[in-house]
């Protein structure tokens, strides 16, 4: 028996999205005139409301070394309609529901802090500074749920090097857009508005580390951190700040959203590790959103999975005080 593996396969090939395209297209051409239409598209809308996205724009990849192999990707409806983006609201299908109103173009990129030549990246031009790579990675939510994601971006440390650090930058400081006008989340949820995230130097010049613009081989859905975000695969997916519109270099560990906000939940290194629990559940399996009844639950990968890759960037730190 032939056994491919997954960094083999094109996205199209390996992945249920034909099937999810189709289904779409199915509940649109069943419509018919007056009633009957007007029911039929509220009803698709209900069962599969409209991916938000910025353009249905085709981005050309490479293929990855670092990508995941033998495991299937997250069907196109779930990694786009269950989603945690508080600023277009709570609820998991909110993100979906309401993105559609974001403005991802024109869109800059500041660049701030400890560095030569502090400037400005229009996202096209940001793109464009490396070949783009498709990446299948897993991500790890930190409510006890992941999913396996074609993410399409290039390693974070490229964009570090073009930026010129000073030597004295230790941290790199992530801040999000927040617009009451396009985000509605934003009076919805009590945080510190905009958000913030932060890694250390050497996790984000860790190749793993993703400056990512889309996912299934196109840009990024709004609901998924449009038009640019940040993926680190070995953490819970809450440091992995979406819709970027500054990056800043600083000498001390900056502000964090989460940490800041419940510090005893959310740690400012938030590794995925299965002997460190939340406190309100345990982290030690997890439901793959999308699999079948039998592989829902799993059990939950040190480092997600990453181990051999990242377990030397945290030599001699308590991993249960540095959680």
């Amino acid at each position: 028996m032939l056994i491919r593996k997954s960094n083999d396969i094109p996205s199209s090939e390996v992945t249920p999205k034909s099937a999810y395209l189709n289904r779409r297209a199915f509940m649109a051409g069943a419509a018919t005139v007056g009633a009957a239409a007007i029911a039929g598209k509220h009803l698709a809308r209900l069962i599969s409301p409209d991916t938000s996205v910025h353009a249905d724009t085709k981005l050309t990849t490479v293929k990855s070394p670092l990508s995941l192999t033998g495991e299937t990707p997250t069907s196109l409806q779930d990694i786009t309609h269950y989603n945690n983006f508080y600023e277009f609201g709570v609820d998991k299908g909110d993100p979906a529901r309401n993105a559609g109103r974001l403005k991802t173009r024109p869109w800059t990129v500041s660049v701030e802090g400890l560095v030569k030549n502090k400037q400005k990246f229009d996202i096209d031009t940001l793109m464009k500074l490396h070949a783009l790579e498709e990446r299948i990675y897993r991500f790890r939510c930190v409510e006890a749920w992941s999913m396996v994601v074609p993410w399409v971006g290039y390693s974070l440390s490229e964009f570090i090097q073009k930026c010129e650090p000073l030597p004295s930058a230790k941290y790199v400081q992530f801040i999000s857009l927040a617009d009451p006008s396009q985000m509605p989340g934003l009076s919805q949820a009590n945080l510190d508005w905009p958000y913030s995230e932060g890694l250390r130097m050497d996790e984000a010049m860790h190749p793993l580390t993703l400056l990512t613009f889309g996912l299934y081989g196109e840009t990024l859905p709004n609901q998924d951190g449009a038009p640019v975000r940040i993926i680190v695969p070995w953490k819970y997916g809450f440091k992995s700040g979406k819709s970027i519109v500054k990056i800043k270099f600083v000498d001390k560990q900056p502000h964090t959203t989460w940490n800041e906000m419940a510090p005893n939940e959310y740690g400012f290194y938030s590794n995925v590790n299965p002997n460190v629990d939340h406190p309100r559940w345990s982290q030690k399996s997890e439901r793959r959103i999308g699999a079948s009844i039998f592989k829902q639950r799993q059990p939950t990968l040190m480092f997600n999975g990453y181990e051999d890759q990242v377990a030397k960037l945290y030599t001699g730190m308590d991993l249960r005080k540095n959680f």
